[in-house]
C-alpha cells in the first residue's frame, strides 16, 4: 500500500513563506508525476503545482506562480512545495498527490496539511 505523508504546514502571517513536504512510502513505488492541490473550507478542491520526473518545465495554477516553486526528488518519492509572499486567500489544507502515468488523473493521495495565512 502506498502512503504520502505532507508535513510543513503551520500559521504564518502575510508575506511569509512556507515550505511544504510530502514523502511516499509503501510497496515499490515509482510515480510518473507528483502534484499539489489544496481545499479552501467550502470551497472545492483545486490545482496548485504539477511536476513530471521525467523533465519538463513544472505546471502551475495561475493564483501559484511567481510565489510557489514546487520541486522533488524522484529517488527519494519526495516533493516540496515553496510558497513565498503568502496571502490570507492561500490559507487552505495542502494535498500531494501522485499520478503514475500521463493520463492527468492522481492515484495516491496524502492526508492534507493545513496552511493557515493571518492579515
Amino acid at each position: 500500500q502506498v502512503q504520502l505523508v505532507e508535513s510543513g504546514g503551520g500559521l504564518v502571517q502575510a508575506g511569509g513563506s512556507l515550505r511544504l513536504s510530502c514523502a511516499a512510502s509503501g510497496r515499490i513505488f515509482s510515480s510518473y508525476a507528483m502534484g499539489w492541490f489544496r481545499q479552501a473550507p467550502g470551497k472545492e478542491r483545486q490545482f496548485v503545482a504539477d511536476i513530471v520526473w521525467t523533465g519538463g518545465r513544472p505546471v502551475y495554477a495561475d493564483s501559484a506562480k511567481g510565489r510557489f516553486t514546487i520541486s522533488g526528488d524522484n529517488a527519494k518519492n519526495t516533493v516540496y512545495l515553496q510558497m513565498n509572499n503568502l496571502k490570507p486567500e492561500d490559507t487552505a489544507v495542502y494535498y500531494c498527490a501522485a499520478r503514475m502515468s500521463s493520463v492527468p488523473s492522481y492515484d495516491y493521495w496524502g492526508q492534507g496539511t493545513q496552511v493557515t495565512v493571518s492579515s
